[in-house]
């Protein structure tokens, strides 16, 4: 036979073990913020942008014969590659003195350019602030100065510089974000194991468990009896004689 689960059963489930749903969200989120605060390391970024142009002296080459705008948006494509290569990244750690090697750096460093635009961002992330600002901008300023003898072309123009406010503003770990996230696993964790722990209680808590699962009629119904439900009790006979012949012995 089939069995199936209303909605009035789910609700007294989690009502059942609501306290466990709560506990574990409760203990998520301060586990996260814990972790947040107390064992991440908090990261900053910097962004520069640079412009692409077609100069003057090599509007006539015929690497860029048509459309100059499109010719110039198809080379930033190469751009973003020459610039997290080793031959630009090593001249980046050896120029700041960066204890890491070009791999490492280039894994802090994000080159993007919105759809047809012209401009290229190039992101730095590090734990200093100070410091993602002069990744950003030496890497610039390297590529700026190698672009020509690497594709004979002079087209690149620093359009900002990276700069760091009174208030860096951290971008990971974000706090409210992995608490939130740390809830919400937490709460359906409880709710599974709720329902888990309800699966695995096979005990017989009612006359409707025993006639759904056993089959059988329940003949009668044994209540629970406190000492309240007690009638208050009347000394026997024998006691009460036995009291009598105490107290004429001490008389005596």
């Amino acid at each position: 036979m089939e069995e199936t689960i209303s909605l009035k059963e789910i609700f007294e489930v989690l009502k059942k073990r609501l306290l466990l749903i709560i506990g574990l969200a409760a203990g998520a989120a301060i586990i996260s913020a814990l972790v947040t605060f107390f064992v991440l390391t908090p990261s900053y970024e910097a962004s520069s942008q640079f412009i692409v142009n077609q100069s003057q002296s090599q509007s006539q080459d015929n690497i860029y014969e048509g459309n100059e705008l499109q010719t110039n948006i198809d080379l930033i494509n190469t751009y973003n590659v020459i610039i997290k290569s080793p031959r630009i990244l090593d001249q980046v750690v050896e120029e700041l003195g960066l204890d890491m090697t070009s791999a490492t750096l280039s894994d802090k460093i994000q080159v993007s350019n919105a759809e047809q635009s012209q401009v290229v961002n190039v992101v730095a992330t590090d734990e200093d602030p100070q410091q993602a600002a002069a990744i950003a901008n030496t890497t610039v300023q390297v590529f700026k100065e190698d672009i020509p003898q690497l594709m004979n072309v002079d087209n690149v123009n620093v359009l900002s510089e990276a700069a760091v406010g009174s208030t860096p503003t951290q971008v990971s770990p974000q706090p409210l974000l992995n608490i939130a996230i740390a809830i919400v696993v937490g709460l359906m964790v409880g709710v599974g194991l709720a329902f888990l722990l309800e699966y695995l209680d096979n005990t017989l808590k009612s006359e409707e468990d025993i006639e759904s699962h056993l089959d059988l009629p329940v003949m009668g119904v044994v209540s629970t009896i406190t000492e309240q439900d007690l009638p208050e009790r009347r000394p026997t006979r024998k006691k009460t004689e036995d009291t009598k012949v105490r107290s004429e012995s001490i008389g005596a």
